[in-house]
């Protein structure tokens, strides 16, 4: 897409094409709102059709009911008219618990959270590299760089998710194709009160609005900076865990068993 505004990422999203799945509520829906307030065309996915319809009048978009782990790219296409230059791959799920979790709790969590990006990848990637530019938006979570106590599945697939937007960043860079990773601790949303109700999770930053989500990515893309990171205080913690990883740990597992007393 050309709409002649030169090098500059924010503005270049006037009349751009994106998709955001799981944008019925939370942080989808704050994406899908900056993105529209950009002047983009965004396309709302969610899994409740109802909640994709709302967020879609609400900002002009259009509604894409179905999985994030749909083959959502085609049907987007079709929708806009044309290409996808933005793809926001924020829907996720959470299951509790740890190698006990069922089966089905453990490919759930790798389904949504890791093979749907992947997927859609697939699908987009063809056409980005033949343009030479597209928009990859990994919404991966803190988990991703460090872990969730109470939370194996989530912690497990948000590290693979991690790793597939940098396996993403270092092959195609450098062919026009940005990727951000969002990495926010707690944020304001109905899956966050959901967490706040478990005894087996535990958050450890103040919790932020989604919008102030929707913030960091918009300042990361105006920078072209991969980690996107709402709380920034997460850079500390993960460059602690990288240069002293046993210290780390077992300040991990002390928080683990005071909250288990």
């Amino acid at each position: 897409m050309d709409n002649g505004r030169g090098d500059d990422p924010v503005a270049a999203l006037l009349g751009a094409g994106v998709v955001v799945t799981g944008a019925g509520r939370g942080i989808g829906a704050a994406l899908a709102r900056r993105f529209a307030e950009a002047g983009a065309r965004v396309v709302v996915n969610d899994r409740h059709p109802d909640r994709a319809a709302a967020v879609a009048a609400e900002i002009g978009g259009l509604a894409l009911p179905g999985n994030a782990s749909d083959r959502l790219v085609p049907a987007a296409r079709e929708l806009l008219g044309g290409a996808v230059d933005v793809y926001c791959a924020n829907a996720g799920v959470l299951r509790t618990g740890g190698p006990e979790a069922s089966d089905d709790d453990w490919a759930t969590s790798w389904d949504v959270n890791v093979m749907a990006h992947v997927q859609a990848a697939r699908d987009l990637l063809p056409d980005w590299l033949d343009r030479g530019r597209g928009r990859f938006v990994s919404v991966a979570s803190s988990a991703a760089l460090l872990t969730l106590i109470g939370s194996a599945p989530y912690a497990v697939s948000k590290h693979a998710s991690l790793a597939f937007a940098e396996w993403m960043s270092v092959t195609y860079r450098h062919l026009g194709v940005h990727v951000h990773a969002i990495c926010p601790r707690a944020v304001r949303t109905e899956a966050y009160e959901a967490e706040l109700e478990s005894t087996e999770l535990q958050l450890l930053s103040t919790a932020i609005g989604p919008e102030k989500v929707a913030d960091a990515l918009f300042e990361s893309i105006a920078a072209d900076r991969f980690l996107v990171l709402p709380h920034p205080e997460v850079a500390e913690h993960a460059a602690q865990r990288v240069t002293d990883r046993e210290r780390w740990l077992s300040d991990i597992n002390r928080m683990q068993t005071s909250t288990s007393r």
